[in-house]
């Protein structure tokens, strides 16, 4: 197998996780998920030279990143007793 073909794999894979992400309910698998597909294509972009494929998804990273760590230092409040 050539360096083409298993980037070309690379990037179906990518486009697979992504697809999973957004079937997620759960916001922080969602995010998780989404985050591992970008990161997936920001490679698959960088090796065939598709700078903007790589920048998008470059951006993607940071923003699931971002909210990840939003997410994870939320308080948890228990449902209130009324």
């Amino acid at each position: 197998m050539d360096t083409a073909t298993i980037w070309e794999w690379v990037g179906y894979l990518a486009s697979v996780v992504v697809a999973i992400s957004l079937m997620m309910a759960n916001i922080k698998k969602l995010r998780w998920w989404n985050l591992v597909g970008a990161a997936l294509f920001v490679a698959y972009g960088l090796a065939i030279d598709a700078i903007p494929v790589a920048l998008v998804n470059f951006f993607i990273v940071l923003i699931d990143a971002y909210y990840l760590v939003k997410l994870y230092r939320e308080p948890i409040v228990p449902p209130s007793a009324d």
